[in-house]
């Protein structure tokens, strides 16, 4: 189970927030079982999104994973 403050990573492209399949985020808000708000920022701090997500869009991390940085454009 996904609880607020919990890192997830996306499962599904977000093109319309520039987000990418794999990308890293916290859950800042849980709505019920069916989404959540995640905040997806760079690893300098600055907020990229904070999207609206069901619960089939990310996945909790799990055991061996590392994560991989990539440059976006941030306003």
């Amino acid at each position: 189970m996904i609880h607020e403050l919990d890192t997830v990573v996306l499962t599904t492209n977000l093109r319309k927030h520039g987000l990418k399949r794999g990308d890293v985020g916290t859950v800042v808000l849980r709505h019920d079982s069916r989404g959540f708000e995640v905040e997806f920022m760079t690893l300098d701090g600055r907020t990229v999104a904070v999207v609206s997500v069901t619960a089939r869009q990310v996945r909790r991390i799990t055991r061996g994973e590392i994560a991989h940085a990539r440059r976006i454009c941030v306003a």
